[in-house]
C-alpha cells in the first residue's frame, strides 16, 4: 500500500488502494416511501456498518454493507412499530439486512464544467493551445449487488456518486459517496397495504434506498 491518500485513474482523483469502513458520524441510511399515494415518508436506518476493498483497479473493488433493521425510524413510534413488525421487516426473526456488490461501472459522461475548463482562452476565429483540464474529484458509477432483506436476495443497482478522496485533519484516508435506488418492496415479502376508496394504496410498493456516508481507511 502507498502513504498517499489518492492517485489519479481516467483523469478522476481517487482513493489509494486499502480497506475502508464507513464512518460512523458521516453516514445515512436512508429510504422513501410514499404514504396515501401524495406525500413521501423518509426514514433511516441509524445503525449499519460497511466495509469497501478499494483495488489497484477500481472497478474490481467491492463493498460489503450489514444494516440493523431493529433501528429504523421514521421519527414516529407507532409507525416504526409497524414497521418493525411481521407486517414488514419482521426484525425478531430477520434482525439485518445485507448488500453484497457484484460489480462494478463507470459511468463516463462529459461534463459541462470541464469542457468550460478546456476551451478557457479561446477566442472565435482563433485557436489557440490549451492545457489539460484539472482532473475531476467526482464521478458516477453503477453499483451492482444483491440486496437481502428478510432472508429473500433479489440482484440491485445502486446510481453510485463518488464525492471526493483526500485525508482529513486527523490524517485519515477518507473519501465521500452518495448512491440510490429503487426496489419493489413485494418481492421481498414486504406484502401488507390497506387500498383506498378513492384508488391506490397507502403504502407505496416502490421504495427509494438514500444513502450518503464517508469511507475510512483502516490502517491496520
Amino acid at each position: 500500500m502507498t502513504d498517499a491518500p489518492t492517485r489519479t485513474w481516467n483523469d478522476l482523483v481517487i482513493p489509494a488502494p486499502g480497506t475502508y469502513d464507513l464512518d460512523e458520524g458521516h453516514k445515512r441510511i436512508g429510504f422513501q416511501a410514499m404514504h396515501m399515494m401524495v406525500s413521501p415518508v423518509r426514514g433511516e436506518f441509524s445503525r449499519g456498518t460497511a466495509r469497501i476493498h478499494v483495488a489497484e483497479d477500481p472497478l474490481a473493488s467491492s463493498v460489503g454493507a450489514i444494516i440493523d433493521t431493529t433501528s429504523i425510524t421514521t421519527h414516529n413510534e407507532d409507525r416504526d412499530t409497524h414497521l418493525r413488525s411481521a407486517d414488514f421487516l419482521d426484525v425478531e426473526n430477520h434482525p439485518t439486512m445485507e448488500f453484497r456488490s457484484t460489480g462494478i461501472e463507470w459511468r463516463a459522461e462529459p461534463d459541462p464544467i470541464f469542457s468550460w475548463a478546456a476551451l478557457k482562452g479561446r477566442s472565435p476565429g482563433r485557436s489557440a493551445q490549451v492545457g489539460p483540464a484539472a482532473d475531476r474529484t467526482s464521478a458516477k458509477f453503477l453499483l451492482h449487488g444483491e440486496l437481502t432483506i428478510r432472508g429473500i436476495t433479489h440482484p440491485i443497482t445502486l446510481d453510485a456518486e463518488f464525492g471526493g478522496a483526500g485525508a482529513d485533519p486527523f490524517g485519515n484516508n477518507i473519501f465521500g459517496f452518495s448512491a440510490t435506488a429503487d426496489f419493489e418492496r413485494e418481492k421481498y415479502g414486504l406484502l401488507w397495504n390497506v387500498a383506498l376508496e378513492t384508488g391506490g394504496v397507502l403504502v407505496a410498493k416502490t421504495v427509494r434506498i438514500e444513502l450518503a456516508g464517508e469511507a475510512v481507511r483502516k490502517t491496520s
